[in-house]
Order: C-alpha cells, then structure tokens, then sequence
C-alpha cells in the first residue's frame, strides 16, 4: 500500500472517530437537558416568557325608552397576577399579609382558591381581588412590601342607576362559574369573566357582552415588563335601548307600596312594555359587585321573594278578569247573543252541589253586557256550562292561556290552561261539570301570570291581535290575529266601559282619563283573596293596557282597579290625578 493511500486511511479514521464521539457527546447533551435537568430548565424557560393579558370589553349600555341609562359601566382596579409566579413559594402568603394590611379581607386560602377558579393556562393572568378605586390601588403599590408578582389592572365594571326599580327588567352580571364556562366552553369566555345572569343582561348576552381583547408582552426572569409583542383591542357591546318609562315605573313602584304584587303597562297594538314593575324587589347592585355567602343566603330565602318576578314567574288563578274569555266565546259561537239573559239568584245548583255568587243575593236577570258589568258570577257559571268545557280551554289557549308569551325576559312559566286531558295526566281524575264552573270565572285550576292577563285584555281592546310582549326596541314581536267577530269584541267592550262607568270598577272612574276594564278577586289558598284589575285606555280608542295584581289584596275594585287607573293617567296625560272615592266592591 503506497503512502499516500496509508494516510488517507489514517484521515478517515480520525474523522470517523471525530464524528461518533460528536454524536456521543450531541446525545448525552440532548438527555442531560432534555431528562436529567428538564425540569431546572423548564423553570428557567418559563422565567422568561411571553405572558398574556385579557382586556374585558366594556358591556353595551342598556337605556330605557326616553334615554335614560338603566345599565352602565364605570372603571374600576382589579389586582392581578399570573399562576406561575402565584405557584412560588411563600408569595400567596406575602400577598395575603399585604392585602390585610390595607384592609382587603383574604386568607392566603381564599387566594388560591380564586387561582384555582380562574385558571385556564399557566401564562394567563388571574385576578385576585376586584373593584378597588384609584386611591387604594395607589395605597398598594407605594407599600413597601408590594409584591413585585403582582400588577394594577384598569376594568369596567356594571352599575345600575335605577336599582331596585327595574331590577326585575335589567337582572345582573356576575362572575361565571365553573358550570357555565363548561356549557359556554365554545363561545369565548374564560374564568373570571363576566356574565349576564338574569333580566336583559342575561336574555340579550350575545350582543351585550362585546369581545374582549389581549396583550402579549414579553418579561424576564424577575417578572419586569420588557415590551409589547402583540395588542388586540376590545370590542364594546351593542347598547340596547328598552321601551320601558323609567318615569312611569318610578310611579308604579310608589303606587304598590311596597305591597306584594304586580302593576305592569302594555302597548295593545305592539306589545311594547312601558311598565314591568314586581314587588318586593331588591338592589342589583350589590350581586354584580360581590355578596357573601351569608348575604346571598339572606336573599334568597327570603320568604317575600323578592328575586321572584312575579309578573312572568308568579302564577295565579285570574279570578273575574278571565271572564272576557267565555263571553268572547259565546259571542264567536252563537251560544248567546246580546239579548241572552241569565237569572241570578246568588247561587247556581249542579246536582248536590251549589255554587255562589260574590252577590249574595243575586243580580236578577242579567244579559252579558250588564254581567261583565257587575261581573255576575251566576251568569258565567251557565255560560261556561253551555260551551263546554273542551271548547273553553281550547279558545283560551288562543289567548295564550297556559303558552309562554314570548317576552324577551328569562324565567317566563307557562301557567295552567287546564283542561280534561291535563287533570286526567296530573291528578289521574275525570273532569266534571264542576271544575268547569269553576273555570268559566278564572278559578279551579286555571293559573296565568300578570302578563298573559295583559296579552288577554289586549286581545280585547285592539281588535282581536294577539301581540308578543317584549322591551328591547327595533326587535320583531310578532302579532297573531285571532280573527275574532268584530261585533262580539264591540259587545265586551261596551260591558268593560261599564264596569268602570256604573259597575264593580267604578272606583278606577275619575282619574283624568276615560278607562274601560275588569275586576278579579281570585281565592287565594295561601290567605287573603287575591286583587285583580285589567284596564285599557283611552276607552274609545285603547292604546295601552295595564294590569294590576296585589297578593293577598281582597277586592279587585277598591284595591287593584285604582293602581291601573293612576297609572295610565299618568302614561296618557303625563300627571297622576287622585281620587276620592276609592270604597266599592
């Protein structure tokens, strides 16, 4: 072998050995970092680190029909930090000590908990205390012991002008829970952000909420700001504004005194709702805010419930104010006509049974103007026995009776249409003569809530449409009509002109504004019957309707017949005018 070739051998070999030690050394490089010291380097890594800020938007204005802001937002601190630095140890302690120091109440307990509530990635920030004004925010950051993990961050948070007023309108926002971000988990929201709970904030989320924005900025191993990497601002929600008259609703709330029940306004031709108030109520505020477990507790059990609101979760017998139905009926099917007459002696017989009259002693011979006039209990007992029970319930579910009215509100409840199929479903009892008694003037187990009796007494006063309920303007709320016989509509209606004129609501008379109307007093098993009063005006040419329930209230005509008559004074002329003569039935 010639020289040249022996070195060149000699060089391979060299190189070969060169490169496996290389490789050797590559790979016992690779699992020292990669396995034998991955974690130490894994820390390292994470020291250094891009880090991500969510920006909440601020949530769409709700205001209600004159402008009024009946939601808003005002700019609050919260305190946040990040889980990776919270993780070290002894830095939730540090905090906790701060936090109490200036009089933030939180165990280092309570921090980690809120970290756990929150978390979503290790280098996304979690807050861990909200709602601080510039002043204490100012007072944490100058301490000397301001733990550098921590940061100052400017949010929006809701208030509610009105409060207790419309709180059954607006509902609240709060922090979602770990259960809604589960059913949420695809529509973009993480721990800690904000969620409407109830009322509008609740119904109208979607366009409400707005889109929250980020940050990205790079810091070091100390957790110090270096720069901004990436910035996507905010997105602020639509603002909704309501058809309610905060005005109006400020009159109702005066007029209810503080007594358990409902006095709501309608728009007969659209649905458009100008006044929703429920009694008891309570102040929002406080639970977008934050309240303590026992707070909450308080609230909620609450025996007034005043959480409860009534005017679409209540559910009622409807009493009297029911009776526009059977008389629609008998009217729309021939059964009676104008001349039919009824004997009212203050009673009815039906076999063993007897069935009284709110008169004692009767009204005498009665047709069925001058029955809904004096609300003759008698006269719509036989009525309802001529039309049968199947055909009463099934034109009481055109009304709505027993259907959900559609408001744009959560909570709405169905009510009770009744009926043979539903009694025999229920309670496993056959239907009798005497349940449908009963029915033809709003009792046994018929039940609607305050605002299906408002769609009901619409019916009437605008020509036989069926209208949706609904409070946020510029929304379809669709209109059904019941093609019901012009004549029979003119006929009930000249029957609630007398009611207020010479009959059982005469006390709603005199208060600036010619109204047209029907009482109800529903028996109430709980104790004192129930005040109903549905009324309409102008009588002549309606253009609202408003109902009135007071629980437990007695008579329909002394107690709930003047609530709606002020009330729609005051929407029809802008002013409330008294009234002396509130006695009657």
């Amino acid at each position: 072998m010639s020289p040249e070739r022996t070195s060149m051998d000699f060089r391979l070999l060299v190189w070969r050995i060169f490169m496996v030690v290389g490789l050797f050394l590559l790979v016992g490089g690779l699992y020292s970092f990669q396995v034998a010291q991955a974690d130490r380097y894994v820390k390292l890594a994470t020291d250094n680190r891009l880090r991500f800020i969510r920006i909440p938007p601020p949530r769409g204005v709700i205001y209600d029909a004159n402008g009024l802001s009946l939601a808003e937002n005002v700019r609050t601190f919260d305190i946040k930090g990040y889980p990776l630095d919270l993780s070290k140890e002894g830095v939730l302690s540090r905090i906790a000590v701060l936090f109490q120091r200036h009089g933030i109440p939180f165990t280092e307990e309570d921090l980690a908990r809120s970290c756990d509530r929150q978390f979503w990635a290790p280098f996304r920030a979690v807050t861990l205390v909200s709602n601080l004004t510039l002043s204490q925010v100012a007072d944490l950051v100058t301490d000397p012991e301001f733990v550098p993990q921590l940061f100052p961050f400017p949010v929006w948070r809701r208030i509610y002008p009105a409060g207790p007023l419309a709180a059954h309108i607006t509902g609240y926002v709060g922090e979602i829970t770990r259960e809604e971000l589960q059913q949420r988990g695809d529509q973009g929201y993480l721990g800690g952000d904000q969620l409407g709970k109830a009322g509008i904030e609740r119904f109208y989320e979607e366009q409400l909420r707005g889109q929250a924005g980020e940050e990205a900025v790079e810091v070091d191993a100390r957790g110090r700001r270096l720069r901004q990497i990436d910035y996507r601002p905010p997105a602020p929600g639509a603002d909704i504004r309501l058809t309610l008259d905060l005005g109006a609703q400020r009159v109702a709330s005066e007029l209810m005194g503080g007594r358990r029940g409902v006095l709501l306004a309608m728009d007969v031709h659209t649905g458009a709702l100008r006044v929703f108030y429920s009694s008891p109520t309570y102040d929002v505020n406080p639970l977008t805010w934050g309240v303590s477990p026992s707070e909450w507790g308080k609230l909620v059990n609450d025996p007034d419930r005043p959480m409860l609101n009534r005017a679409i979760g209540g559910v009622y017998p409807p009493g009297s104010v029911f009776k526009v139905v059977p008389a629609l009926l008998g009217l729309a099917s021939g059964t009676v006509t104008a001349s039919t007459t009824v004997h009212c002696p203050g009673y009815l017989k039906l076999g063993d049974r007897t069935f009284r009259c709110w008169q004692r002693w009767g009204h005498g011979r009665e047709n069925l103007v001058a029955a809904i006039r004096d609300s003759c209990d008698v006269y719509f007992y036989q009525l309802g026995l001529w039309l049968g029970a199947d055909a009463l319930v099934s034109f009481a579910e055109r009304f709505g009776v027993g259907k959900l009215t559609g408001v744009d509100l959560p909570g709405e409840v169905e009510g009770t249409a009744a009926g043979r199929e539903w009694k025999k479903r229920r309670l496993n009892e056959s239907w009798y003569q005497g349940d449908t008694v009963n029915y033809s003037i709003g009792q046994g187990f018929l039940l609607m809530t305050p605002l299906q009796v408002a769609r009901m007494a619409a019916v009437v006063a605008n020509g036989g449409k069926l209208v949706t309920p609904h409070f946020a303007e510029g929304h379809p709320a669709p209109v059904t009509d019941l093609q019901l016989p012009q004549e029979a509509l003119r006929l009930v209606r000249k029957g609630l002109e007398e009611v207020v004129r010479t009959g059982t609501g005469k006390p709603a008379g005199g208060f600036g504004v010619e109204i047209a109307g029907k009482t109800g007093t529903a028996q109430n098993a709980h104790g004192e019957d129930h005040a109903w009063f549905f009324g309409y005006a102008p009588a002549k040419d309606p253009k609202l309707v408003a109902v009135a329930l007071v629980e437990g209230g007695g008579k329909g005509s002394s107690v709930a017949g003047p609530l709606v008559a002020e009330l729609l004074a005051y929407l029809c002329l802008g002013e409330r005018r008294g009234n002396e003569g509130r006695g009657g039935q």
